[in-house]
């Protein structure tokens, strides 16, 4: 398992940040603010630790934001120190400007031109993603009219902000209620970014509009169904990659827009989960031949379904891409899909008996089952 990130983030980045400030604002006292970073520092999770330098950064910055902000926009090219490692083969390089931007989102709010000036430098170093909502909650129709500027800025971090920062749920922060609501005014944004040049924004609209589709799946589907028409093969990337979820979902509105509507007409035959004991942190294989009973060409979109046992018993359905194919009248073709159950940061895995799906056009179909041992 990958070594937890807050440990790459130690008490040495407040020190190069302090040399950074240092370079262009000779008033600032170094040592004062790393000892008010460092006060309690090892027993903090990244962001939190990302939050007391942003702490020390206000305590002992001038008092004016617009005057703090230009110190920090300042110091942002300034050398860390004579070993700076490489950032690509740094992974905490990029997060050395996360105390910067939560400086930017709890004292700018009353400032927007310099908090706005300052989040477009940083995305382009870091990510504004996390600052900009609090922008979009307390200031939105002025934050959103300078987005919707950005959204043809010359820098594809910039634009690749325009539309993650205004996910309703981006993972790992709060969400914009207002937008889960009423995303009209997040599509109007992607509508802007939907043929962007750059794969890195074009990943984004697509995880936005998967979002949106939590809330409002038939907005989705709509928006997916207008997209289509004359879409580049860029553009229906971005439309199967927003529709991922409601296609795991089983929901017909995607399965309709990816051409798969309708239900399958096939068999399963010589389904098979083994070992049907396993312990954990070993693996199963879920393995079936799928048959066609259709007097002609299907495409299908065949996925696995696991019922994973939560820590209270009760089961939360999981779901696995398996294939998306063209399956030829009486055709036969062979699945097999082996399972770790070891254990990941976004699951753990708990003793019984869990159920096996092969989900079909949507629809799911019992195969059978593994008992899952301490």
């Amino acid at each position: 398992m990958a070594e937890a990130l807050k440990n790459h983030y130690g008490p040495d980045i407040p020190r190069r940040i302090a040399a950074m400030v240092r370079a262009v604002h000779p008033a600032f006292d170094v040592q004062s603010f790393v000892k008010h970073a460092l006060d309690g520092f090892e027993a903090l999770e990244l962001m939190q630790r990302g939050a007391k330098i942003a702490d020390a950064l206000h305590a002992h910055l001038p008092d004016d934001f617009p005057a703090a902000v230009e110190i920090l926009l300042a110091s942002l090219d300034q050398p860390t120190s004579p070993k700076t490692i490489n950032a690509g083969k740094n992974p905490i390089t990029a997060f050395m400007f996360l105390p910067h931007t939560l400086f930017v989102a709890q004292h700018g709010l009353e400032h927007l031109e310099a908090s706005m000036r300052a989040q477009h430098a940083l995305t382009q170093r870091f990510s504004a993603e996390f600052s900009i909502r609090r922008f979009l909650q307390y200031k939105q129709i002025d934050t959103l009219r300078i987005l919707r500027a950005w959204a043809t800025d010359p820098s594809h971090h910039v634009r690749r902000l325009v539309s993650e920062g205004t996910r309703p749920r981006l993972p790992w922060a709060p969400r914009l209620r207002a937008f889960q609501q009423d995303p009209r005014p997040v599509l109007a944004l992607l509508e802007l970014l939907k043929d962007d040049p750059s794969l890195y924004v074009r990943r984004s609209v697509a995880n936005n509009l998967n979002d949106i589709g939590k809330d409002h799946p038939d907005l989705l589907f709509e928006t997916a169904e207008r997209w289509m028409k004359n879409a580049s093969d860029e553009r229906q990337w971005i439309i199967r990659h927003a529709l991922r979820s409601a296609v795991k979902r089983g929901e017909q509105g995607a399965l309709r827009v990816l051409g798969f509507g309708g239900e399958a007409k096939v068999k399963i035959k010589n389904a098979q989960v083994a070992p049907a004991r396993v312990k954990k942190g070993a693996s199963v294989t879920v393995s079936f031949d799928l048959a066609s009973a259709a007097p002609r060409a299907q495409r299908l979109v065949v996925d696995l379904c696991v019922h994973f046992v939560k820590a209270n018993g009760s089961a939360r359905p999981k779901v696995f891409k398996l294939r998306e194919l063209e399956l030829g009248a009486k055709a036969v073709t062979s699945f097999s899909k082996r399972l770790s159950l070891r254990d990941l940061t976004t699951r753990k895995h708990y003793r019984g008996v869990h159920r096996v799906e092969v989900v079909v056009n949507g629809r799911g179909a019992p195969v059978g089952k593994f008992v899952l041992l301490d």
